[in-house]
């Protein structure tokens, strides 16, 4: 929920911050540490079920289950770290010697390494993609050009497409890393398609295909984003290949980027050594045993995994973005600060949020043309974010309940900043205390937002079981001290976001 009054809201005593702090921070600690005792006392038995490996640290065992933290960490092994150093050193080195021909050499820089993991057939399909995005774009229609490409994104589902593909590779891993791939560049071709369609079109078409393959294949961005649009890759690349590099703070700026992503990427680590969450979430009979404070750790431990997860996943490509000069989305912000779902789409994925806006939200009408198309082109939004990450049950829900509360959100803030209900709060109460009655709101509105990421990354399952425990058997004991305890995290995402 953001602030219900047209100015910032007022700040609330100092005393009165610092037990919010240490509540929220005390409460992280103490309830991963009885998640820790709960994983510790059930080892025994999530190894024999899940296959718990040896870890890293002495006398734990680590848990793998994450598929997208042990894909990416094994695949950053085998090549992509090392073709990720080329890119850097082949930016490098042109930037000093041959600006002009930087961006044609990472283009081809970015179709070898993507050759030399997904093959030359995996390329042969992402090029026959572009080529089909590329040739309907020229017709410049926004509605055709849509279509194409939600084509093209549906081949990701039929089946025996998918048997075919599957027999180009050894492993299942290799396929994935395909789908990932043209997941991803889908939204670089619609990126271009609208792109070119809205255009006046001083470019000729030969030089605009240069940019799209430019566009497609930058090395950085390739295989999992962060996702910036076309416009903004073109505009930002142009200044840097005219550039010459001569900024002698590169080597201290490398070198602390990357101490951060090292530092990330240890803490995820250890989350996952000490915290068995993703096991223990796929299995419901543990999530009805856990003890109240371990399972409030499980619903933190999940959230703080997945941000720390992104911020590895999105901080090394945005590493090498920047030091070619281009201005990568922010890295997503910690979710123990988000009392939102508006916020949480802001600023978790910006370069998601971005795309949405640019590309949905704003065509269909937005907040332009009244509540109905404001519904109308966030229902779309949301629903096609559904349907890019797979259309499942699940992300369904997961949709729907974030439809809901941005809807609510909205709702509650036009509401509040009426001039009807203005006039009531300003003559009836202090601001101080309309803060804490802001608070107090976004405590319920961080639960539901919780409680959609629970279902988003462990599936209805555990959202079912985490609504039945807490709101439904627990509305009189578990409830309220969570309902405290998020108005804690609340407050704290208020300072943050009125000082950051």
């Amino acid at each position: 929920m953001t602030s219900k009054s047209k100015g910032p809201l007022a700040p609330l005593p100092w005393t009165e911050m610092f037990a919010y702090w240490v509540l929220s921070f005390g409460s992280h600690l103490y309830s991963f540490y009885q998640l820790h005792i709960f994983s510790k006392e059930h080892e025994a038995g999530l190894e024999r079920e899940f296959q718990l490996e040896k870890g890293l640290i002495k006398g734990f065992k680590r848990d793998p289950s994450d598929f997208e933290w042990t894909f990416w960490t094994e695949w950053a092994k085998k090549s992509l770290l090392w073709t990720l150093l080329g890119h850097g050193v082949i930016s490098k080195l042109t930037s000093i010697f041959y600006p002009k021909l930087k961006v044609p050499a990472l283009t081809m820089y970015g179709l070898l390494a993507a050759s030399s993991v997904l093959g030359i057939k995996g390329v042969s399909v992402l090029l026959v993609h572009l080529g089909l995005s590329f040739s309907v774009a020229l017709l410049r229609k926004p509605a055709l050009s849509w279509a194409t490409n939600l084509l093209l994104l549906s081949t990701l589902h039929i089946r025996p497409l998918q048997e075919i593909q599957r027999g180009w590779y050894k492993t299942e891993e290799e396929y994935y890393l395909l789908l990932f791939s043209v997941a991803v560049c889908g939204l670089r071709f619609i990126s271009f398609s609208l792109e070119r369609c809205w255009s006046p079109g001083e470019r000729r078409g030969a030089v605009e295909l240069c940019w799209l393959l430019s566009y497609t294949f930058y090395h950085p961005f390739f295989f999992n984003g962060p996702i910036v649009t076309y416009r903004d890759y073109v505009e930002q690349m142009q200044r840097s290949s005219e550039e010459c590099d001569g900024d002698k703070s590169v080597f201290s700026y490398l070198v602390l980027r990357l101490g951060r992503i090292i530092l990330w990427w240890c803490t995820a680590e250890y989350l996952i050594h000490v915290m068995y969450m993703h096991c223990i979430q796929s299995n419901e009979t543990y999530l009805e045993i856990l003890p109240p404070w371990a399972l409030g750790g499980l619903a933190l431990a999940l959230v703080q995994f997945f941000f720390l997860k992104y911020l590895v996943l999105f901080g090394l490509p945005s590493t090498l973005a920047t030091l070619d000069k281009l201005v990568p989305p922010k890295l997503p912000r910690c979710v123990s600060i988000m009392y939102s779902f508006t916020g949480m789409w802001r600023h978790f994925d910006e370069g998601l949020y971005r795309w949405l806006i640019r590309y949905i939200y704003v065509p269909l009408g937005g907040s332009r043309h009244g509540r109905l198309y404001k519904m109308l082109s966030t229902g779309l939004a949301f629903g096609f974010v559904c349907l890019w990450h797979g259309g499942h049950d699940y992300l369904q829900y997961w949709a729907l309940m974030n439809w809901a509360g941005v809807l609510v959100e909205n709702g509650l803030k036009s509401l509040f900043a009426s001039s009807a209900v203005r006039s009531i709060v300003e003559q009836n109460v202090s601001a101080a205390t309309e803060r804490r009655c802001v608070g107090l709101l976004c405590a319920f509105s961080t639960a539901m937002l919780i409680l959609s990421n629970l279902v988003f990354l462990g599936g209805t399952h555990v959202g079912r079981v985490f609504w039945k425990r807490v709101f439904v058997r627990g509305w009189s004991t578990v409830a309220p001290p969570m309902l405290a305890f998020l108005y804690c995290f609340a407050q704290v995402g208020l300072e943050w976001t009125a000082h950051p």
